[in-house]
């Protein structure tokens, strides 16, 4: 390589860094709020395959885990829990931490993606029986529901702050970005 090329390459690695650094701003900055905010004005999609990382509501039907799925192995390798906050999602990475609003009554809960799935028909979201009851979505099994990502992990392990952080106290931000990253590392 002669010194022009390098040069060259460090000139290119230069400008392009702060690039692909600020493309993910650390959650507790203003930018990363911001961002938030403007994706929690954005209307709820329905996923259609692949893991969506932006941060963007979803919408679709939630369901919940079977009790005889307790101590299974999930896709992130921990084991099932009924009395857990664990969800499983098709489309959000694994880690990320979601609001879920049951749009029949407007219950919420937070959970956080561990598993894959569900694998039925068009289903968005399986969440645990605890998750469930507070959802008060038992009864009726199957219920329409806003997905609402708070913290999103990132191919390049960093967190980006999703729609539901703008819908969240600071603490509640704080604790969903710091199990995030836990989950990405």
């Amino acid at each position: 390589m002669t010194a022009y090329s390098i040069a060259g390459l460090v000139g290119v690695m230069l400008v392009w860094a702060p690039i692909s650094f600020a493309a993910t701003p650390p959650p507790d900055s203003l930018v990363a709020r911001q961002q938030a905010e403007n994706l929690a004005k954005l209307p709820p999609l329905v996923p259609h395959g692949g893991i969506d990382h932006s941060g963007r509501k979803q919408k679709g039907r939630a369901s919940f885990y079977a009790h005889h799925f307790t101590d299974r192995k999930m896709a992130d390798g921990s084991r099932f829990h009924p009395n857990s906050d664990a969800a499983a999602s098709k489309s959000l990475p694994l880690g990320t931490v979601a609001r879920v609003t049951n749009q029949q009554n407007g219950k919420t809960a937070v959970v956080q993606v561990e598993d894959r799935g569900p694998h039925v028909g068009v289903r968005v979201l399986d969440v645990a029986p605890k998750v469930a009851d507070h959802l008060d979505m038992k009864r009726a099994g199957v219920t329409q529901v806003v997905v609402a990502p708070i913290a999103v992990p990132q191919p390049n392990g960093t967190v980006k702050l999703g729609a539901g952080a703008a819908e969240s106290n600071p603490q509640e931000v704080t604790i969903a970005t710091k199990r995030a990253q836990a989950a990405a590392h």
